[in-house]
């Protein structure tokens, strides 16, 4: 009785977080996640799952000490001086992410590497058990695309592509429109997203010694240290990684991966793509490339005017989209509700609560892995046709070029030894 009597008021001092129940959750009912790559792009990134009160941060993972530190540093203060957080008195840092994934207590991470690494690192993840938010463009080429979807479907991985803009209402409510017929049969859409990739050239400069450059590489050829590549964090830019076809896909895929992906998803084409890539006759366009589908429709990457936006043109009228514009010719299509006999997309208002929750239900997310690769193999395939400079026939039942030998030579790429997907 007086050992009974002891432990009541232990038990009516602990602290609500821990407990769970009015407004808190309880540490064992979160989502543990560790963090894979902390450049630019994490800042804000990393902050976004931070804020989702399912979730707890435990480590983070880069090969830039300097980068990695102050991602660390944001996380420590965020748990420890947050009102209502849970206490959070140490956040691991690593080097190889590997290491990182051997941590039984990390259910999920979130891959943020350069597109080069995308494949190895969310596949080594599902391998180890964990499930993967895995920044778009989802792959850096279509044979990577196809094996991560077979790796989620073996290792039975939640994969959500950083595609947010299906989680944005005006691009849904586009797509609603047009997949209802609001502006008539579909005749073509014309998507401007910035050029192809080009192949890097840049001089060899002094690596710092706080990068591990070789590992930087990774599955990529070894090539010199630029800054371009990989800026100090003295140096508050983008990296133009991206630009280049050994670690990106050019803006046109960076960018692609928002726009070609909602152009796929007004269209229905989510499980499929383009069969007849039709570029420019001139060899250095950066514009121009023809895209038709199977039912006749032709997207376009050409610059209309508008930015980096989607314009779906159908024999009634034209929508048009944008993170900063949402638009009709008639103008009031856009106000017009959809019906509850209509067709109703996904819904998600939080991309980033989206994939915790399918996490938790063990369902398909938003924009799955599926539809990421899908998303991403039309930007690769058009890089291939802009490369190229011909005619090309896809096949995309059997992810292959139709009698084009080069041409299927490039749906993968070489990797370094010890680095292949």
């Amino acid at each position: 009785m007086k050992k009974a009597g002891a432990i009541i008021p232990a038990i009516a001092i602990v602290p609500r977080f821990v407990l769970g129940g009015n407004g808190y959750v309880a540490p064992s009912d979160k989502i543990t996640l560790g963090f894979i790559g902390t450049g630019k792009q994490s800042g804000g990134l990393g902050q976004r799952f931070m804020d989702l009160k399912e979730v707890q941060m435990l480590a983070a993972c880069d090969v830039d000490s300097q980068k990695l530190n102050k991602f660390a540093e944001k996380a420590k203060s965020y748990y420890n001086i947050g009102a209502g957080k849970d206490q959070q008195d140490s956040f691991t840092t690593y080097e190889r992410y590997e290491e990182l994934l051997e941590r039984k207590d990390i259910d999920a991470v979130i891959v943020c590497l350069p597109d080069h690494w995308h494949a190895k690192a969310s596949i080594d993840a599902m391998k180890a058990g964990k499930d993967v938010y895995c920044e778009k463009p989802l792959a850096h080429t279509v044979e990577e695309g196809r094996k991560m979807v077979k790796a989620a479907d073996k290792y039975e991985r939640v994969v959500q592509t950083g595609s947010m803009q299906r989680s944005w209402e005006n691009f849904r409510r586009a797509c609603e429109l047009v997949r209802n017929g609001y502006i008539g049969e579909i005749v073509s859409v014309k998507v401007n997203v910035g050029d192809p990739a080009l192949t890097c050239d840049l001089p060899t400069e002094p690596t710092p010694d706080y990068l591990n450059w070789e590992r930087w590489l990774g599955p990529a050829q070894m090539r010199g240290y630029n800054a371009i590549l990989s800026p100090p964090i003295t140096n508050n830019i983008w990296p133009k990684w991206r630009d280049y076809k050994e670690f990106g896909g050019g803006i046109l895929s960076d960018w692609g991966a928002h726009m070609f992906d909602i152009a796929q998803w007004g269209l229905g084409m989510d499980n499929s793509g383009p069969v007849e890539f039709t570029p420019p006759v001139n060899r250095n366009a950066v514009r121009g490339l023809k895209m038709k589908y199977a039912n006749g429709i032709e997207m376009t990457h050409e610059d209309f005017g508008r930015g980096w936006a989607v314009e779906f043109v159908g024999r009634e009228g034209k929508i048009r989209v944008s993170r900063s514009f949402f638009e009709s010719d008639p103008e009031g299509i856009v106000e017009q509700p959809i019906k509850d006999n209509e067709i109703h997309l996904y819904k998600s208002e939080n991309h980033y609560q989206d994939w915790i929750d399918a996490i938790k239900k063990r369902s398909k997310p938003i924009c799955d892995v599926e539809t990421g690769h899908r998303s991403s193999s039309v930007c690769n395939l058009a890089n291939i046709a802009y490369q190229l400079g011909r005619p090309l026939k896809w096949d995309p039942v059997k992810e292959k070029f139709d009698g084009d030998k080069e041409a299927n030579k490039l749906l993968g790429k070489d990797y370094r030894k010890g680095y292949k997907v």
